[in-house]
């Protein structure tokens, strides 16, 4: 009945739609970006996006696919990272489903090349600092266009537009009155039959059948008036959003964590089942002293002071308290102003503000294996069992201190999530003056400045300095007292009694909870002027040209710092603080030569070139980004592009001075547990020894620890980037554009980290002694986790110059629009095809190619196909449509299975494939009154569960069981929206 209902909500907005009928299609298209051009001739001499020349009718000839306003609208969003991540150019990076680790940013990741390797722009300028980009910060509301240059732009715009930029068209001349408002939620049935017997058989709770949450509110206004004859305008606007929390427990997909069930010999995964983390509710202990067998013991289930072997029936579920979306409340304001003087001096500027507060919730927290816990072996809160087995016949009983790794999560009391308070507080002011001084020459000089403050409090979480404290108890009068009570160091410590299930005490689990608290503080500065010259105001044209020779230069300084600190409890457990700030200087210039146009065969030849000399504090070395393009169009139905970029990254301010640090990381260590999938011959080039093999604990959780940080002995990255392409708009088939798209990208000496997991699987296939020199075991038990900088085994992976990265592919959008009698049809269409995304860890050293494969190393899903097609009706009077969006990814295998050295790793038969997902999303939207729009809409109309995967083979992005920024997790969702303008 609850899915009947649901289906039958869906077809009843659709109908209502229907009724009400709808305003002109939204598009994704792709875009010639020419400056328009008046009835008179006359062009208005604006700059468009990949290019800095500003001249009537200049294209770029850099491939750009352009999302609309009325996409954005049609998608629902209130996010713009979830318009962005449908595009097929661009991979899902940091979004609203992370939830552990997650910084609470929005980012964007173009050609999979990594979010630090594109960039984001408002109206032409840097948005934020690279390494604090957040597009949250983005008023959606006010977006009129989005350009997604695909190709290299590092002359143009300077470091770190590698792969392309992102130019957020915002809109600044309103003269009026705009207003906005949505309301969406999700409705999702669980239904799963396979999933939900996985649960059901690991006598955990199901999920609901019918939860409705993921609430969303989103409200926005924009006031804007001309003034002084039409030569000024103020525009501004406000917004706010709230989102509501999803947890995993009310989806099938995501209420338990799986594992995977190895069978056979050698082993293979053949099957899932609901797993969980070795540090749980009753209570593990491992003592660090010979003899004792990597399982150690566990607290019975009964709540008795008594230890059995631990296995793997005592495993915790952490999924349920986990989030699937985290819940965020955001506001913005903003405000653009221009005013003409004079034709020579127009001064304009602009303000943004976002304050943007979000919380990632996952399990509760623990006395966590890897920190070296010591209790003494008299003490009277455990039973003369437990103490023998801790300390041995000889020492239970007298004062010795014994050191353990305990596995114990307080849950039995009323659970307390851990909950990481992320809040960014982002300022952005630009100002500057522009203006034609004479006929064809036109100066810009701005000044950006931005600044980001990060806030962080996370909560809940147990701190091990006072959980020992509170672990070394003696009798006082009969009563357990702590010794830091007893001599003085710390008179508040409680009594923590970990030796039975529910054993804590409420005063105990107060003394032991503390939050930490960090701040970051990141600015950017940008000096920038600039002088065009349009040489056909002069007649500076070749003879078979009308249009000039168009030139800008320019210069740029950028200043950017940051400064990260922690309070002293943060500090203690591992937090270093750091600060750090460069300058870089940059003189640039562009020229575009038309070489023959209006001619038979030549409509337009013309070449475009640009270089840039950089120089930055850090190295004081100069480097120079330079590009040539050149585009022909035979006749007015077909034009052809191409063009080379060198293209360069400097080390953004992170990469340079974050301080290095143990963290987590997804992996398991193959030399762990009583049977290791490793030899002892391979494990022992990691720095097992022979003592140790078969008796090493296991990465709880399958999540080892890696050591991360940052290198100031950073080098930039170079990168050539080829295109090549033509754009087709035949004049006998009206309304219609074909686009297709080369893409060729190598990134040398890029900065980046050795994965954790490929260290692992090519020290243990290869025993290569790069790899192998790596490993840094605990020499004390040789495991590759803790919590402790100073006694935790990891796997070393700083930020260093490594390899190479390429891609290459095929771009190809399609867009057709016909109107008939009962109507307008429009379809839009931008897919991708991959021919490759390979990855060359180091140089000589082998490397992989990660099209069509996912999991590992190569992390999300990279399709070798991806599409977004649009398909649309509109009413014949223009009022209204009807919307149909049919999101395609193709199917990808696991890198587990390949034969490539550096992906292969213990096969799996489950999780093998990744089939094909298909989505369809209905909306509309319909004129109701002459300024007001209605709009409704239902994302994922089948309910289209994602696919399940083991934990072992999910990495960067893996949340839930899947990866919940390549497929929809939410489940069929609503919205209804009204905007109007008057």
């Amino acid at each position: 009945m609850a899915r009947t209902s649901i289906l039958l909500t869906s077809v009843a907005m659709a109908a209502v739609v229907i009724g009400i009928a709808l305003p002109a299609a939204a598009q994704v298209t792709p875009d010639t970006q020419a400056a328009p051009a008046t009835a008179d001739g006359e062009g208005e001499a604006i700059t468009v996006t990949g290019t800095r020349l500003a001249q009537p009718g200049v294209m770029s000839n850099s491939p750009i696919t352009t999302v609309d306003a009325g996409e954005i609208r049609l998608q629902g969003a209130t996010n713009i990272e979830s318009v962005l991540n449908r595009l097929p150019q661009i991979t899902p990076d940091s979004n609203e489903n992370v939830s552990n680790g997650s910084d609470g940013t929005a980012k964007v990741n173009l050609r999979n090349l990594g979010n630090n390797r594109n960039l984001v722009l408002v109206n032409g300028q840097r948005l934020l600092p690279i390494q604090a980009t957040d597009l949250n910060f983005i008023p959606s509301f006010m977006i009129q266009r989005v350009d997604v240059v695909t190709g290299g732009a590092s002359a143009v715009y300077g470091s770190d537009a590698v792969s392309g930029v992102i130019n957020f068209v915002l809109r600044d001349n309103l003269n009026g009155v705009k207003a906005d408002v949505q309301y969406g939620f999700s409705a999702h049935h669980n239904d799963n039959a396979g999933y939900r017997g996985r649960i059901g058989a690991a006598n955990f709770d199901n999920a609901p059948r019918s939860p409705v949450d993921g609430q969303r509110f989103d409200a926005n206004i924009a006031l804007g008036a001309n003034f002084a004859e039409d030569r000024g305008n103020v525009t501004a606007y406000f917004g706010y959003r709230d989102v509501k929390p999803i947890l995993q427990y009310n989806r099938d997909v995501s209420a338990c964590a799986l594992d995977p069930v190895f069978t056979g010999t050698p082993p293979v995964a053949t099957s899932l089942t609901c797993g969980g983390s070795s540090n749980n509710q009753y209570g593990r202990f491992v003592p660090l002293r010979p003899g004792i067998a990597a399982d150690g013991y566990n607290n019975t289930i009964d709540g008795n002071k008594t230890w059995v072997q631990y296995d793997n029936s005592f495993r915790y579920n952490y999924a349920p308290l986990s989030y699937f979306q985290r819940n965020d409340t955001r506001y913005t304001a903003g405000a653009f102003a221009k005013y003409e003087v004079t034709p020579a001096v127009e001064i304009y500027g602009s303000f943004m503000f976002m304050d943007d507060r979000t919380n990632s919730q996952v399990a509760p927290s623990a006395l966590f294996q890897g920190y070296n816990y010591g209790i003494n072996c008299n003490n009277p809160l455990m039973s003369a069992q437990q103490a023998a087995l801790l300390c041995g016949a000889d020492a239970a009983g007298t004062s010795a201190t014994q050191d353990v790794y305990i596995g114990y999560r307080p849950v039995a009391a009323p659970a307390r999530p851990r909950r990481d308070d992320l809040r960014h507080t982002d300022y952005r002011v630009t100002g500057g003056l522009r203006g034609e001084i004479a006929k064809g020459i036109r100066y810009d000089v701005n000044a950006l400045f931005s600044t980001v403050i990060f806030n962080e409090t996370y909560q809940n979480d147990i701190d091990p300095a006072r959980a020992n404290r509170a672990l070394k108890v003696d009798l006082v009068g009969g009563v357990p007292t702590c010794r830091s009570v007893i001599d003085g160091s710390d008179p508040n410590c409680i009594p923590l009694n970990v030796f039975q299930f529910g054993g804590p005490s409420a005063a105990a689990l107060n003394y032991v909870y503390a939050p930490t608290s960090t701040e970051g503080l990141d600015k950017e500065t940008v000096l920038s002027g600039t002088i065009n010259f349009d040489g056909g105001e002069y007649g500076v044209k070749l003879p078979w040209a009308d249009t000039g020779i168009a030139a800008v230069v320019g210069i740029e300084h950028r200043r950017e710092s940051l400064e990260f600190r922690a309070d002293a409890l943060a500090q203690a457990k591992g937090t270093k603080e750091s600060s750090g700030a460069f300058n870089v200087t940059e003189g640039f210039t562009e020229i575009r030569v038309p070489i023959v146009e209006n001619r038979p065969f030549f409509e337009e030849l013309s070449l475009t070139g640009g270089y840039r000399f950089s120089k930055y504090s850090i190295s004081g070395k100069g480097i120079s980004t330079y590009k040539g393009e050149v585009a022909w169009a035979p006749s007015r139905d077909l034009r052809l592009r191409g063009g080379y970029n060198r293209a360069i990254r400097a080390p953004n301010i992170s990469e340079l001075f974050q301080p290095q640090f143990v963290g987590n990381v997804a992996s398991q260590d193959p030399c762990s547990g009583k049977a290791p999938k490793a030899s002892l011959t391979q494990c022992q080039l990691t720095g097992v020894t022979a003592a140790q093999y078969g008796n090493i604990i296991e990465c709880p959780s399958e999540v080892c620890s890696g050591f991360f940080g940052g290198n100031q002995a950073l080098r930039p990255e170079e990168a050539d980037t080829y295109t090549a392409g033509m754009v087709l708009t035949p004049t006998f088939v009206k309304g219609l554009t074909l686009s297709v798209d080369y893409f060729n990208i190598k990134v040398k000496n890029y900065i980046g980290v050795i994965a954790v997991p490929l260290t692992i699987s090519q020290c243990i296939a290869t025993g290569d002694p790069f790899f192998c020199a790596l490993f840094n075991r605990n020499p004390r038990n040789g495991v590759l986790f803790g919590g402790d900088n100073n006694t935790a085994g990891y796997v070393t992976s700083t930020t260093q110059n490594t390899g190479s990265l390429a891609t290459s592919g095929i771009d190809i959008g399609f867009a057709y629009a016909m109107n008939t009698a009962i109507g307008g049809f429009d379809v839009n269409m931008q897919g991708t095809w991959l021919n490759d995304l390979t990855t060359e860890p180091l140089p000589g050293l082998g490397s992989y190619d990660c099209k069509g494969l996912f999991g590992g190393t190569c992390g999300q899903p990279s399709p070798e196909w991806r599409h977004q097609a649009r398909f649309t009706w509109s009413s014949p009077d223009d009022k209204g449509s009807i919307s149909l969006n049919w999101r395609y990814i193709g199917p990808t295998a696991l890198s587990f299975n390949t034969s490539n050295a550096s992906l292969k790793d213990t096969p799996y038969a489950v999780n093998s494939r990744l089939p094909a997902a298909n989505y369809f999303d209905l909306a509309a939207s319909a004129t109701v009154m002459k300024e007001l729009t209605l709009r409704v809409g239902v994302n994922n109309l089948l309910d289209r569960d994602p696919p399940a995967l083991a934990q072992g083979v999910l990495s960067s992005f893996g949340n839930g069981n899947t990866y919940p920024g390549v497929y929809d997790v939410a489940g069929r969702t609503f919205f209804v929206g009204l905007s109007a303008e008057f």
